[in-house]
């Protein structure tokens, strides 16, 4: 989630290993707290409330809250702490994480295996849509609940928590445009503050009942099993509530490296977070009518309103985390080439990563107002929270272990191993979430489903793209040799012709060639690459290769989280004797209008699909940062 600020990002080094200044490590772990951890520190608002008041609610009785609170407990040790801040953040490509970086990793391990490579890219893909499903579920669900305190208060506020909640959203997503980094600064203040609160609150509980620290016992999660039965399985579903956010431990680390995340995890944010947990246990042992929203109930009567105030602000900044997140994926897959390309608004001159995607944004808010209004409480919505994270979780494992067989060299029994004991867990609570399909469940596979169906069909309507303009290209050595031969008429300047191939004939060069009778006295044939990896060494960014008559083949190569700028790349080829006068250089571009066929390839209504989101992509010069009085833009007609 790389939209947000990042305090010290230049101390700290995850590739290189390199130790900071006792401060500035400070600052990242607190800058974690702030960011990573807004997520799952806001789960304790509906966990336990959900295991005893939900859907497949258990009764408040001394043994059930000993073994829910036993699962919440080794849920967190081996999801979490185990999973994902020891094993899975081990998986990072180049000091980056997250879903679409571990898939771009795996990839690059299965090149020769075409049919292993699909299966693997359609996990990674059907990962990155169920993370969208999270992106509208968690601020939902998460304002949604904290907002429902005020009903704690007095009932007479019952009918203004969705306006209220609403109108927090709206709030919200209007500030996005104005970047992240001013906001950001208190991130970490705000969040240091809620968990303090989470564990005092907790403390204070423990207290009148101390013997609910029994309860860390797993014995107690194997009797809950064995005296519920089914419904002891259905439970699993509102336990895992407690692991929401877990992935955001992964995604963060290239912004704050491993060290400040683990730090901040199991010395702060992961005390708090049990504690909060086992007192909202103390507290139901005391007063089971407590169900009824155990967080709020934990404080006193005086301090309830500034509770929801701070559990509003806390949620905000969860919600603001998974929105940024969101914003980097899709760009990170518009890089990899499964996704058009969208505007994207870099909202800071010093944080390359603050970006701001209008029509995404956009598009989550009409989203979450639909599930606020659609399920109306956050206990309705956290049917549908489970099947998302869940998923994702499931996906994570299994590429972890492909990483831990193909990149860390691990013998495959002991990788099988470690992954088998993950993903049994996964499936567990992927298994219990599945039975809330028609309480919820149903939403984020369908939405993760409509995502995986439009990044699969852009990547696949590309490839039959390509293949179709290199089928009608001219030969690049014959084009030269012929005009070798018949000089066509040189005019001054360069032309700039981007182009996918590296072998023929861009067919913006030959309809201007055919059309205007001239070529410019300098021709360089730009390909744009991006690469399986974050950011690409300045040096291997550029290369440049002189051809015949006066043509240049150039190509840059940019990371999935490089922002291109086309103009400012091309400055660099001064030092192989091109320099380029911006006045004097003219780019063209071609802009294919595409046909739907019944020609082999995708079923016609992909093809329609791909056509309508090539119309809808921003154009390559705002992409590629050219400015518009210098592109020329030549048109041909395609069928897919």
């Amino acid at each position: 989630m790389d939209v947000m600020t990042r305090p010290g990002r230049q101390e700290y080094q995850p590739e290189t290993g390199e130790e900071v200044h006792k401060s500035g490590f400070l600052a990242l772990a607190v800058g974690a707290v702030g960011v990573v951890y807004g997520d799952i520190g806001t789960s304790p608002l509906y966990t336990v409330k959900e295991a005893f008041g939900g859907s497949h609610a258990v009764a408040a009785t001394q043994a059930n809250v000993f073994g829910v609170l036993s699962l919440i407990f080794w849920a967190v040790m081996i999801v979490v702490s185990l999973k994902y801040v020891v094993f899975v953040m081990r998986a990072d490509n180049q000091g980056e994480g997250g879903i679409m970086a571990l898939m771009a990793l795996v990839l690059r391990t299965v090149q020769r295996h075409p049919r292993r490579e699909l299966i693997l890219m359609s996990l990674g893909l059907f990962g990155a849509a169920l993370f969208y499903g999270d992106s509208v579920i968690t601020p939902a669900i998460s304002v949604l609940s904290a907002v429902e305190g005020l009903e704690i208060a007095t009932p007479a506020f019952e009918p203004f928590v969705e306006p209220i909640t609403i109108a927090v959203l709206i709030v919200l997503f209007m500030f996005q445009r104005r970047g992240t980094a001013a906001v950001g600064k208190l991130f970490g203040p705000v969040m240091l503050v809620w968990f303090i609160t989470l564990a005092l609150l907790g403390i204070l509980n423990i207290l009148k009942a101390p013997s609910v620290l029994l309860a860390i016992n797993p014995v107690h999660a194997f009797d809950f099993f064995e005296q519920n039965r089914l419904m002891g399985f259905f439970a699993l579903g509102a336990v895992v509530l407690a692991l929401t956010g877990a992935e955001a431990l992964y995604a963060d680390m290239g912004h704050f490296g491993k060290r400040p995340i683990r730090l901040a995890w199991f010395w702060f944010v992961m005390p708090a977070l049990l504690l909060n947990y086992f007192g909202q246990g103390a507290l139901i042992l005391s007063d089971p009518a407590a169900i009824r929203n155990p967080f709020y109930l934990l404080a006193p009567s005086w301090a309830l309103y500034p509770l929801v105030g701070l559990a509003t602000l806390a949620t905000v900044i969860a919600s603001q985390a998974v929105i940024s997140g969101a914003f980097s994926i899709t760009k990170q897959a518009m890089q990899l080439g499964y996704s058009p390309r969208l505007n994207v608004l870099h909202t800071s001159d010093k944080e390359i990563g603050q970006i701001y995607v209008p029509w995404m944004n956009w598009a989550l808010l009409v989203i979450i107002i639909g599930l606020v209004l659609g399920f109306q409480s956050s206990t309705h919505l956290a049917a549908a929270y489970g099947v998302a994270v869940t998923g994702t979780m499931v996906i994570t494992t299994i590429l972890s272990f492909v990483v831990a067989k193909s990149v860390w060299g691990w013998n495959k029994w002991v990788a099988g191993l470690v992954a088998g004991l993950f993903l049994s867990i996964d499936l567990a609570f992927f298994s219990a979430n599945l039975v809330k399909l028609l309480h919820g469940g149903w939403f984020p596979l369908v939405m993760g489903l409509m995502v995986f169906t439009l990044m699969s069909t852009w990547k696949r309507g590309k490839a039959i793209l390509f293949e179709r303009l290199k089928a009608g290209q001219v030969s690049l050595d014959g084009f030269l040799g012929a005009i070798g031969a018949q000089p066509p008429l040189r005019v001054p300047g360069t032309a700039v012709f981007l182009t996918q191939s590296n072998l023929g004939v861009p067919h913006a060069l030959l309809h201007n060639l055919v059309h205007n009778k001239v070529l410019h006295e300098r021709v360089i044939l730009l390909t744009v690459r991006t690469e399986g990896i974050p950011h690409v060494p300045s040096r291997e960014h550029l290369e440049v290769q002189p051809l015949p008559q006066n043509f240049f083949r150039v190509i840059l190569r940019y990371g999935f989280k490089d922002s291109p700028d086309v103009p400012r790349s091309l400055e660099r080829c001064k030092g192989y004797g091109i320099d380029l006068e911006p006045l004097d250089t003219s780019y063209f571009l071609s802009r294919e209008t595409l046909i739907p066929s019944r020609q082999p390839g995708m079923a016609l209504w992909r093809e329609k699909i791909f056509a309508m989101m090539a119309r809808n992509g921003t154009s390559a010069t705002a992409f590629f940062r050219i400015p518009t009085n210098r592109v020329v833009e030549l048109g041909t007609q395609i069928e897919l």
